[in-house]
């Protein structure tokens, strides 16, 4: 039996039930040590997300799982793969069975170093290794998705490996019931010339929270899709990130957030431009109505060294009511003078005129905004993979207007 956690001058108790926790797991790919060391950094590490204040309801630095709804046999996990070509399986077969395949891609982001990552991989118990091979083109999505009972607390982590010009879609569906906590992880890395298309879609229930982390290393000539659709939850958050090491990578974030009633909804992309000749670009669709609250930060960062880079980020919000709030924060950090790169960022209502137009052809008002809103998320979801997911977004962004 394992050595219950030693209790630390300075822990409140629900810090203390955590490390409790820690102390009893070992499931592979981590050991309890590295358990710990994990959970300790989520403890001592600040979030980076904005304050509680006049238009922020969440405290970021005080969200914490129940260590009593931790269950690692809770989170349900199932995965449609049609392509017997590549290999699925889970994180403890592939750590036990393949570890050299799974080392080239497990924890090599970086992901375990945020504030939520470090949670995630404290507690991680289900996930999902998906190896493509070099030169196979896989036409079927991968569809993973991971289920939280209510009231429980899950921590999935999906690993994505895609060898040399390797091509294959990942859809990760993510469920919770009321009550449910999911803090998880996703990570792509691929070789040269592979391309990966990974869209999450997430429809928790409304009083759950979904605090998500995903981050990809694209390799040389390689392009690598983030988009996501955060459409649920009483509270998400989410992280997209990619770091471009290589030149000739392409890299392309798209999200979509719709907060109602009381949901907030919290994302941060980031595109590191470590290496040259390099191309990012990164779509943001917003809409709030009722008390819903947004928040964007969107990071550009170009080194010194990586000259002809190019990057793009443009962000836009509709506000469908006068009580529901929306912020937008660009960022550029430009440390190359041979680059091109633009920002953009719009925030407002419907404008009236448009309004008037529709309402001159015969459609009434209610009906003329929802087609206004409907269309404003399009250019977003146009980027989105496979047919049947676009229209299933588009019914549930529609189901919000009602």
């Amino acid at each position: 039996m394992p050595s219950p956690a030693p209790v630390v001058a300075g822990r409140d108790d629900t810090t203390q039930g955590l490390y409790d926790r820690v102390a009893g797991l070992g499931l592979s790919p981590f050991s309890i040590e590295q358990r710990t060391r994990a959970l300790d950094r989520f403890v001592s590490l600040r979030s980076g997300r904005e304050k509680p204040g006049r238009f922020w309801r969440v405290d970021f630095e005080s969200i914490a799982p129940e260590a009593g709804a931790i269950d690692l046999s809770a989170g349900n996990v199932r995965v449609e793969n049609h392509d017997p070509a590549v290999f699925v399986c889970d994180l403890a077969t592939a750590a036990r069975e393949s570890p050299e395949l799974f080392a080239r891609a497990f924890g090599t982001t970086g992901i375990a170093a945020t504030k939520f990552g470090s949670l995630a991989a404290a507690f991680a118990q289900c996930g999902v290794f998906v190896h493509v091979r070099a030169d196979h083109a896989c036409d079927d999505p991968v569809v993973i998705r991971y289920t939280a009972p209510a009231g429980a607390a899950i921590f999935p982590w999906t690993v994505v490996l895609a060898e040399r010009g390797a091509r294959v879609t990942i859809v990760e569906r993510l469920e919770g019931g009321a009550g449910a906590f999911l803090c998880g992880a996703s990570e792509v890395v691929t070789e040269e010339r592979a391309d990966v298309h990974f869209a999450a879609f997430q429809q928790v229930d409304d009083g759950a929270r979904i605090i998500w982390s995903r981050a990809a290393r694209p390799g040389p000539e390689a392009r690598m899709s983030w988009a996501s659709a955060e459409l649920g939850g009483e509270l998400a958050a989410s992280e997209l990130s990619v770091s471009i090491e290589a030149p000739g990578a392409e890299a392309n974030l798209t999200a979509i957030f719709f907060p109602r009633g009381s949901q907030h909804v919290d994302v941060v992309s980031t595109v590191e431009h470590r290496a040259g000749d390099a191309t990012s670009e990164t779509i943001v669709k917003t809409a709030a109505r009722d008390r819903g609250q947004a928040r964007f930060l969107g990071n550009i960062r170009i080194a010194p060294h990586a000259q002809g880079s190019d990057a793009r980020l443009r962000d836009d919000a509709l506000l469908l009511s006068p009580t529901a709030h929306v912020d937008s924060v660009p960022a550029l950090e430009i440390g190359a003078n041979v680059v091109k790169a633009y920002h953009g960022a719009t925030v407002g209502a419907i404008d009236a005129e448009q309004i008037f137009y529709m309402e001159s052809r015969g459609l009434e008002r209610a009906a003329a905004e929802r087609m206004i809103a409907l269309g404003f998320f399009e250019p977003a979801i146009e980027r989105f993979p496979t047919a049947a997911l676009r229209d299933e977004i588009r019914t549930s962004l529609a189901a919000k207007l009602t």
